[in-house]
């Protein structure tokens, strides 16, 4: 395995060493030593699976206590992944930056705590997988405007297919109490 360190602290890029031969393919896709190594101390405790149609946009979540790490990983089709740094003291506050993870690459994204998570599917049907480092708690799950214009991330489809949630969740000004006060 290959790690990337992203342009926000502690965005990660996992660049899987794939082997490949007649019947198909095998990677690594976790290594709990390769992680520490790469300075990645977590521990997942939970493991999430989603199938998306194309052009579904899943966007801005996070957990406001206690946090969650995130490995991402698109196990069918191709998505736009995409990490919004919310961490008030970081120095790329309110900066986003967006990577594609297909099926063929196997990459992965690591998102420490202190991000918005969101993607959209750029193929017919997407199922991505990611590991988590806390248990979903819907009463501590937060949600961020998918077209907030103080984020103005470049989603790459026109007329997303959205949930009703995040067609009306609030923008970043009106919940940003919740990043300020996290514990």
């Amino acid at each position: 395995m290959q790690t990337i360190d992203l342009r926000l602290a502690g965005l990660k890029l996992i660049i899987p060493r794939l082997f490949q031969d007649e019947r198909g393919f095998f990677f690594e896709s976790y290594r709990q030593s390769h992680f520490l190594e790469q300075g990645i101390d977590v521990l997942f405790v939970q493991d999430n699976t989603s199938l998306s149609q194309e052009k579904t946009i899943r966007a801005l979540h996070f957990q406001s206590h206690p946090g969650q790490e995130k490995l991402v990983t698109c196990v069918q089709g191709k998505i736009w992944d995409v990490a919004v740094d919310i961490r008030p003291e970081s120095p790329t506050f309110m900066q986003w930056e967006a990577v594609e993870l297909d099926d063929q690459s196997h990459q992965q994204l690591f998102i420490p705590k202190g991000f918005a998570h969101g993607f959209c599917v750029l193929s017919p049907v997407a199922r991505v997988h990611y590991k988590v480092s806390s248990p979903y708690d819907s009463k501590t799950e937060v949600s961020i405007r998918w077209n907030d214009p103080e984020f103005n991330i470049a989603w790459p489809v026109k007329d997303p297919i959205l949930s009703p949630r995040d067609q009306v969740s609030p923008f970043f000004k009106e919940i940003k109490h919740v990043v300020d006060h996290r514990s």
